[in-house]
């Protein structure tokens, strides 16, 4: 019913000026269209199905469809066309799966999820879910991973897979160019799948800030997205994970009306019921609500209607009120007679109200989510509403329609194959044209069906695609072109701090100022920084960049007149998520694929505390390298030693080796600004520069916070070994036995200094050398290995940190503010005597010398761990270490003196 025909009655004679006050402000409400606020204000609160759900009261409603029956729009399409091949995908989609099971293959598969959720999909495809070609450019889809075969199936139908690639499911290698993933892998299959989701939790907040960044892009000015939705298919027990609510806010906060969750509540989860003894559609109904967001209820299909018409005395809404959510699952694994018996007849007036149904007619009492006019109702509310993002909370079976073995059991999501029965009971219910005599002759190879290409329900079913502007999934890497930036943009770098001392997190930020300065490239740089900008000394950026806000900055700012005052605007460039990591990491993984999202090439760069990256969103950053991509992630306040005042939990000594489990993360530890401006251009000519064989690719830098002289870069710099991972630094001039230090980071000084003390104190010749990446060196290293495996009768190749190393005379000393397996990773490829000295315990509050003598990883303990070495070879006396042992006090903490005091965030 329309606002302007929905009157207030009179206030009657005499009221009181407070019930005149009410109605004025009621009146108001309606006259302001608020018609579904003013049905929360004045529905009763719907029964708590136990005492937890009491405080979600003020935010629910009724358990009925959002969308009244008057208020539906006319279905569109040709519903029953729709429904024969719906049929046939479902189908198809089990076949895949129980092929996959056959004897010898195993594999395994999820059937039920997509046999749940065809509905919910097929409107989209059909209605709403627009492709690249489309004018507006097409629509971001994160489909529900479970159901990736279904996907599979669609595209077979559509010509785009064909069965030896459904043959090839969870086969990726064993069936060669036929293999196809089991979920949505774009990394494993870069032209169908754009986002991978199977991870529970990461889908919900990229799809966030994919929304967020489609907006960034437009107020930019870098293209229009005006007409682009973002969709994303979620589960209900998926809901339970805290990435999947815990950033809810930021969608309602920007009013991002161009995001869509769709909620396939099937009512179960793995093992079992989501909320057995509650409802958990109104538990997400509340959060949705209570979060900003426009939530939509489909629980019933259109057989419901003439029964909820008829409830006059409303007995049917307060029995489906008050149905826990484990009664719902059982009614749906029984019979009609069952229902009728336990849910209808909880009232003589339901129970009155179903006698002239057959048990069958109320079996056939569908949900929500698998009626066509009702889902097709949700959507178009969703992409029409303005103002606030949507949830779809749609009611399904699990295994719907897949038999009694399968439909809402607790084990159905765990359930890969059908029974002979179950094949040809499913066949039935979908009316698949194939003989008993095809499906008993291997239930392992029951055939696939296809009409062929001239069947009126392919030709509809490609129309359909056509007109919302081609095929989905799909993903393009083609972008418009990237001018990268001459070495201009680096010159500052190679300058060096002069007499001055500079962290390298703030030499870091020179680099990244001077790329965003560049006039053909600066535009592409998205910096993103949750809430740290400050302390990485970044708050420069705020008054000339500024930072992004949709709804700009309608408050006095209270440092208005100070030269670096904090400045928000709908143009800022820089992304500023507040605390939050994993926000931050779901913003980076929407910029650093907008190459292939939207063709238009971005660079993240996402700078954070370094032990709040790969330890705490470590998840993320895999889909991100699922995802492919690009970007420069900076770990700064790096280090065990260098964050000494905050403690132990601020206190990374092992990023590096989390992050060199990513096998697309680049990982380099650089000590000087000129390493750190060389690593940064090669990985820009990595990313987007011409003929690079492996673009999809993140950096991860790791800068410290402490101080110290930036030399200038040296006139025969060996650009291939900052690049590579090791170069030398500094050559020994003089006689003596030999030895040769390494470092990484801020322990690169301590090498120098330790360099000094041996030469001067004990007459040992030390060279110098950066390790600009352990990882990088390792990776070289058993890659060497691995070719020489599968080529044994090629000559084989040095890996490069021998081949650096090659006339490096004596043992060889590592040192680093992380933990010791990361130099550790390169000893086998090392021919000489090799130690290690890293941070191998818990971080604390310290002095940063004391932290140091305490690990012994200061310049004393490499002094004596050198000796020691030496005196093993019989190349100095085995007296001397213990001599430098007592004379540096070497189990003293308070005796240690490496490095600048401070160590403060």
């Amino acid at each position: 019913m329309a606002a302007e025909n929905r009157q207030v009655p009179e206030v009657p004679s005499g009221a009181p000026g407070r019930a005149t006050e009410w109605l004025s402000s009621f009146q108001d409400l309606i006259e302001k269209q608020l018609h579904e606020r003013t049905q929360y204000l004045l529905a009763p609160p719907a029964p708590p199905a136990e005492p937890a759900a009491r405080g979600l009261q003020a935010v629910t409603t009724d358990y009925v469809n959002t969308i009244p029956v008057e208020q539906e729009p006319d279905f569109p399409g040709d519903e029953e066309i729709e429904r024969r091949y719906r049929r046939w995908l479902r189908w198809n989609a089990a076949v895949m799966v129980q092929r996959a099971q056959r004897p010898g293959i195993g594999v395994g598969g999820h059937i039920s999820t997509y046999a749940g959720a065809a509905t919910l999909y097929e409107v989209g495809f059909n209605h709403f879910f627009r492709g690249a070609d489309h004018p507006g450019g097409g629509d971001q889809v994160f489909f529900q991973g479970h159901a990736s075969p279904g996907m599979y199936a669609r595209a077979f139908l559509e010509g785009r897979l064909s069965e030896q690639q459904l043959d090839g499911f969870r086969q990726e290698k064993s069936k060669g160019q036929d293999g196809i993933p089991s979920y949505p892998h774009p990394r494993s299959m870069p032209e169908f799948w754009q986002f991978p989701t199977v991870s529970m939790g990461i889908g919900p907040m990229n799809a966030i800030y994919q929304a967020q960044f489609n907006r960034y892009l437009q107020h930019r000015g870098i293209k229009d997205t005006s007409d682009q939705q973002v969709w994303a298919f979620l589960g209900d027990g998926e809901m339970d994970e805290p990435e999947s609510r815990g950033l809810l806010q930021l969608a309602a906060n920007e009013g991002l009306d161009n995001l869509n969750f769709v909620i396939n509540c099937n009512l179960q989860r793995l093992d079992g019921p989501v909320r057995g003894n509650g409802k958990i559609v109104q538990e997400l109904e509340a959060f949705f609500r209570g979060a900003g967001w426009n939530v939509v209820k489909v629980l019933w299909g259109r057989e419901w209607d003439p029964l909820l018409a008829a409830d006059q005395d409303g007995e049917l809404v307060r029995i489906m009120n008050e149905t826990l959510d484990g009664d719902y699952q059982t009614f749906k694994a029984e019979s009609g007679a069952f229902i009728r018996e336990h849910f209808f007849g909880r009232s003589a007036a339901t129970k009155d109200m179903v006698a002239s149904l057959s048990d069958d007619e109320i079996w056939a009492l569908k949900r929500g989510g698998h009626d066509y006019q009702k889902v097709y109702a949700a959507y178009r509310a969703a992409v029409q509403y303005r103002g606030k993002p949507t949830v779809v909370l749609a009611m399904t079976v699990k295994g719907y329609g897949l038999g009694t073995s399968f439909e809402a059991r607790n084990a159905t999501h765990q359930m890969k194959k059908l029974t002979l029965e179950d094949l040809k009971a499913f066949r039935d219910h979908l009316r698949i044209p194939i003989a008993d005599e095809q499906i008993e002759a291997d239930p392992y190879s029951a055939p696939y069906y296809h009409p062929g290409a001239d069947a009126p329900e392919i030709r509809y079913l490609l129309e359909r695609r056509r007109a919302l502007g081609g095929s989905l999934p799909a993903r393009r890497a083609e972008h418009g072109s990237v001018v990268l930036p001459d070495g201009g943009a680096y010159r500052s770098a190679a300058k060096g701090s002069g007499k001055q001392m500079a962290a390298t997190t703030m030499a870091f930020v020179r680099v990244l100022r001077d790329l965003m300065r560049d006039k053909d490239f600066g535009h592409r740089i998205v910096p993103i920084v949750p809430d740290e900008a400050r302390t990485f000394g970044m708050d420069s950026f705020f008054p000339t960049a500024k930072i992004y806000n949709p709804n700009g900055q309608n408050y006095l700012s209270v440092d208005r007149e100070l030269m670096l005052a904090y400045k928000e605007s709908p143009q800022g460039v820089l992304l500023h998520p507040g605390i939050n990591e994993a926000g931050a990491t779901a913003a980076f993984t929407a910029a650093g694929t907008s190459y292939a999202t939207h063709g238009e090439p971005m660079v993240p760069v996402y700078i954070f505390y370094s032990m709040f990256g790969f330890q705490r969103t470590g998840d993320s950053f895999w889909a991100a390298a699922d995802q492919m991509t690009r970007g420069f992630i900076i770990g700064a306040t790096a280090g065990r030693t260098t964050l000494t005042g905050e403690g132990l939990q601020h206190a990374d000594g092992h990023s590096p080796v989390l992050a060199g489990t990513n096998p697309a993360v680049r990982s380099y530890d650089p000590a000087y600004g000129y390493e750190i401006a060389h690593i940064i251009r090669h990985g820009l000519e990595q990313m987007y520069g011409p003929g690079s064989t492996d673009p999809n690719v993140m950096y991860y830098l790791t800068v410290y916070n402490e101080p110290y002289r930036q030399p200038a870069e040296p006139e025969d710099v060996d650009v291939e070994g900052i690049v590579g991972g090791i170069h030398r630094i500094q050559r020994s001039e003089s006689a003596g036995p030999r030895v040769q230090l390494l470092g990484s980071g801020v322990s690169v000084p301590w090498a120098l200094q330790a360099q000094q003390v041996l030469e001067e104190d004990w007459g040992v010749s030390a060279d110098v050398w950066s390790v600009t990446s352990w990882n990088e060196l390792r990776r070289d290293g058993l890659a060497a290995e691995r070719e020489a495996l599968r080529s044994p009768s090629s000559p084989r190749r040095v890996p490069f940190v021998t081949q650096q190393l090659a006339d490096a005379e004596g043992p060889v000393i590592s040192s680093t503010d992380f933990v010791s397996e990361l130099p550790d990773r390169i000893r086998q490829y090392l021919p000489n005597d090799f130690a290690t000295l890293g941070a191998d315990d818990f971080g604390f509050s310290d002095t940063r010398a004391a932290a140091r003598r305490w690990f012994n990883i200061d310049v004393h303990s490499i002094v004596v761990r050198a000796l020691q070495m030496l005196a093993a070879r019989g190349e100095v006396d085995s007296e001397t270490p213990v001599r430098a042992f007592d004379r540096y006090r070497l189990d003293d903490v308070t005796a240690g003196t490496t490095g600048n005091p401070g160590g403060d965030a």
